[in-house]
C-alpha cells in the first residue's frame, strides 16, 4: 500500500500530528510545498483553521494533484472550530478524488487558548487512528 503524508501549518500543531502519523506508517511527513510525484492509495492530509477557513496553500495543493490518489484522509487541529473536514472534502471532491469518511481532529493551541495541545494523548490518539486506517 502506497501512503503519503502532507500537511500545512502556521503554528506547528498540525506538524506534530503529521510527525506522529509518520512514526506509525513509516512514511516521511512533508509539507504541501512538496507535490505528490507518484500514485498513492492513501493521502493523509493535515490542515488547520485560520480566520475561519483552510489556508489557500491546502486548496492549491489539492488543485495541483496530478497523480492518482485512492482516498484522502483528513487530520486537523484547531483552537475554535471542530474540524477542517467539510472544507477539505469540498476541495477534494471538486478535484474528483475520494474523501475518506474517517478523520482525526483535536484541539490546537493558539495564543492562550488550549495551551499545550496537541498533547501526548492527542499524539497517541492520532497514531491509533492512523493504524486503523492502514490495517
Amino acid at each position: 500500500m502506497k501512503i503519503a503524508i502532507r500537511y500545512y501549518t502556521k503554528t506547528g500543531n498540525t506538524k506534530k500530528l503529521a510527525e506522529a502519523i509518520s512514526q506509525v506508517v513509516n512514511v516521511e511527513a512533508k509539507t504541501v510545498d512538496e507535490p505528490l510525484t507518484e500514485d498513492v492509495d492513501i493521502l493523509f492530509l493535515g490542515s488547520a483553521v485560520y480566520a475561519a477557513g483552510i489556508d489557500g496553500k491546502i486548496k492549491e495543493f489539492i488543485k495541483n494533484i496530478d497523480v492518482n490518489v485512492g482516498e484522502v484522509v483528513n487530520f486537523s487541529s484547531a483552537a475554535l472550530i471542530e474540524s477542517t473536514y467539510g472544507q477539505v472534502k469540498k476541495e477534494v471532491e471538486a478535484k474528483g478524488i475520494k474523501m475518506s469518511e474517517n478523520e482525526f481532529h483535536c484541539r490546537g493551541a493558539f495564543k492562550f487558548v488550549h495551551r499545550g495541545r496537541p498533547n501526548e494523548k492527542d499524539l497517541k490518539n492520532v497514531q491509533e487512528f492512523a493504524k486503523g486506517i492502514i490495517s
